[in-house]
């Protein structure tokens, strides 16, 4: 199979492909939004436009996730790192002390950042084996934790929690940037998500996170700045500052693509896209995979190695060929890294699969 279009198949990380349509609706707000004769670029972060688009999207996530009322849902700004902050400032006593489940860069700096505020425990942790698997939970960890955080995948070097760790009394808290709506997930168990728009949320720039109504009542500080304040972020519901308008539009257009398709269509898509992927690279003489433990292995990030230099020689040529773009490795880890976000469709993993198999 040879491809003949000339738009490229990214397989990046993040930022991640969209859908055509998705783009096409976007890139004509960008003239005109929702028939307003303003760009969406224009319009005020405080008007009923912009008002509309924020509350639409909330609608959607809690639909899509089933959590209800129970839960407040804002957008916010600053990427993980900024949550990766604000937890702790709102939820972690200098005394007090969070969990973490380290199964990659990401996981363990979340905890690097909420040593900052307060005391951090390892409850488990797969780094000794360089993340080429999941870290075992010990069924005896400490309920006495302010919390427990975890990542729900791996996008560096390929693994995925399919099922959701058990925390007891402990309110579990999760980064789904990587695989929020990729599977059906009970998101009621959480006290607290978030997730990044750059893979399956949309365009980069903007952040949902989804706060228990009851977690949020238990914030530990009650004096921090409004824009580190998840209850001030709640009480301005979202428009503390200036909104993202274009980031969280396209959000919104992807939220309506996923709940068209639905999620149970998306998760199947998504494990047939991941088998087909490992499949050709578990029968290839020329790769490797990197994580070799198939109930770790992520459905959204696959990562592998070439076997010699002649083989990633003959890889990358053919991928140019196919207009195929996105697929080195992380810097921190080599080798190559194909993500299978929602947008990814089964032909264009098909026609890697075939590239791999023909090496």
């Amino acid at each position: 199979m040879m491809k003949t279009d000339t738009r490229k198949i990214n397989f990046g990380a993040g930022p991640a492909m969209l859908p055509p349509e998705v783009l096409l609706q976007a890139s004509q707000a960008v003239l005109d939004y929702n028939q307003s004769g303003m760009s969406i670029l224009e319009i005020p972060h405080r008007g009923q436009l912009c008002r509309d688009m924020i509350d639409e999207c909330t609608a959607l996530v809690k639909e899509l996730c089933g959590i209800g009322d129970d839960f407040h849902v804002i957008w916010q700004q600053g990427g993980g790192r900024q949550q990766f902050c604000m937890i702790p400032l709102n939820f972690l006593r200098p005394d007090a002390t969070a969990g973490f489940l380290i199964s990659g860069h990401w996981s363990k700096e979340a905890m690097e950042y909420a040593h900052f505020y307060g005391n951090v425990n390892e409850v488990a942790s797969s780094e000794p084996m360089k993340f080429n698997c999941l870290p075992a939970i010990p069924v005896d960890f400490s309920q006495e934790l302010a919390y427990l955080h975890y990542t729900t995948n791996n996008t560096i070097f390929g693994t995925q929690w399919h099922d959701i760790p058990q925390s007891g009394a402990v309110p579990l808290i999760a980064d789904m940037s990587s695989d929020i709506l990729s599977s059906e997930r009970d998101y009621s168990r959480f006290s607290l998500f978030y997730a990044v728009a750059q893979k399956n949320l949309g365009a980069a720039g903007n952040c949902l996170v989804a706060i228990r109504k009851d977690f949020l009542d238990r914030q530990v500080s009650a004096k921090l700045p409004p824009s580190f304040d998840f209850k001030a972020q709640v009480a301005e519901r979202s428009v503390l500052n200036t909104a993202n308008a274009f980031a969280i539009y396209v959000t919104l257009l992807m939220l309506k693509w996923i709940k068209a398709k639905g999620i149970s269509s998306i998760n199947a898509d998504n494990k047939l896209k991941s088998s087909i992927l490992y499949r050709s690279i578990d029968d290839s003489p020329s790769f490797v995979p990197y994580v070799a433990n198939k109930a770790h292995r992520s459905n959204m990030n696959v990562c592998f190695f070439p076997v010699n230099p002649d083989v990633e020689a003959r890889f990358n040529i053919l991928c140019k060929q196919n207009n195929i773009t996105g697929i080195a490795g992380h810097r921190s880890a080599g080798g190559y890294r194909v993500s299978l976000y929602n947008a990814i469709s089964i032909q264009n993993v098909q026609l890697l699969s075939e590239i791999i198999a023909s090496i």
